[in-house]
């Protein structure tokens, strides 16, 4: 599971990088912050209900 939420991650902010380094492709970047901050989001609420309730 963390393996593939690593590898999102990784995609997503190479994604933002190539909309912020080229003029047109703004839009890009922001998706790309976007589904970052999600999928870090998404790993912390799967972690937290994983978890064992003592």
């Amino acid at each position: 599971m963390w393996t593939v939420l690593i590898i999102l991650l990784v995609a997503w902010a190479v994604l933002s990088i190539v909309g912020f380094a080229f003029p047109g492709l703004l839009w890009l970047a922001i998706i790309g912050i976007v589904l970052f901050i999600g999928t870090i989001v998404f790993g912390i609420i799967r972690q937290r209900s994983r978890r064992p309730r003592s």
